[in-house]
């Protein structure tokens, strides 16, 4: 009897310390995302990089939360938030195919703009006028605005469209002609541009997009994930810290 009590007494007197310790321990979120250089990308050995990674940290760390990043193609990564195998993706809102299974943030992470490039020896183009029955070449695995794809897949304006897998070889292709214009996104076009050692190309604006954080509804506390966020995220930038990513 007498050593069931000092057991018993040491688990009471351990108990209270273990359960101080589990508040302190930050809640881990699974955060989607597809590569989109250089805001954020994997590298040679999986891991997430890139300037979106790090704010996405921050604001966790600020929130009371710790990241888990997961790399997927777009397709999956809209069907994983969706069945709520990943958390949240920090992207674009306004995808008419998640709009019943998320939550989407208030604050805006960043801009990003969506340009169709054209050579510096044709005229800038009238869209969607010039477009008609001309070659665009897009990047595989992009989903576009809806008003974009529409466009791009309206039968009287015939569009040809060039698919490729990376942005430098787009801009090879709208180099050596292969068709006349390229649709793509202006962070990772501007990157390729210097890799390439190529000048800064003649666009039109075609659509400027938020980034915020796409929380999904399988998340049992959805609303409150998104709340903290946004909260942690207009702290942040109250109290006077950078949060702009890199042009």
């Amino acid at each position: 009897m007498k050593p069931l009590l000092c057991i018993l007494f040491a688990l009471f007197l351990w108990g209270p310390c273990f359960a101080a310790s589990e508040p302190g321990t930050p809640r881990t979120l699974t955060v989607g995302y597809y590569d989109f250089p250089p805001a954020i990308y994997s590298d040679a050995q999986g891991r997430p990089q890139g300037p979106l990674v790090d704010l996405v940290h921050r604001v966790f760390t600020q929130s009371g939360y710790r990241a888990r990043f997961r790399a997927l193609p777009s397709a999956r990564l809209y069907a994983a938030l969706k069945e709520g195998t990943i958390d949240l993706w920090p992207g674009a809102p306004g995808k008419p195919e998640l709009a019943a299974d998320t939550l989407v943030g208030q604050e805006t992470l960043a801009q990003i703009s969506l340009n169709l490039y054209h050579r510096p020896d044709t005229p800038p183009p009238q869209v969607p006028k010039s477009l008609a029955k001309r070659g665009v070449i897009v990047i595989n695995g992009y989903n576009y605005w809806p008003a974009v794809n529409q466009m791009l897949h309206d039968p009287q304006l015939d569009i040809r469209l060039h698919r490729t897998s990376s942005h430098a070889s787009a801009l090879e292709m709208l180099r050596h002609r292969r068709a006349n214009y390229l649709l793509d996104y202006q962070i990772p076009v501007n990157q390729a541009l210097q890799r390439l050692g190529m000048q800064t190309l003649p666009h039109v604006e075609i659509h400027k997009m938020p980034i915020r954080f796409i929380v999904s509804r399988r998340l049992t506390d959805s609303q409150a994930v998104i709340d903290a966020l946004d909260r942690a995220y207009a702290e942040m930038a109250a109290a006077g810290e950078d949060l702009s990513l890199p042009e």
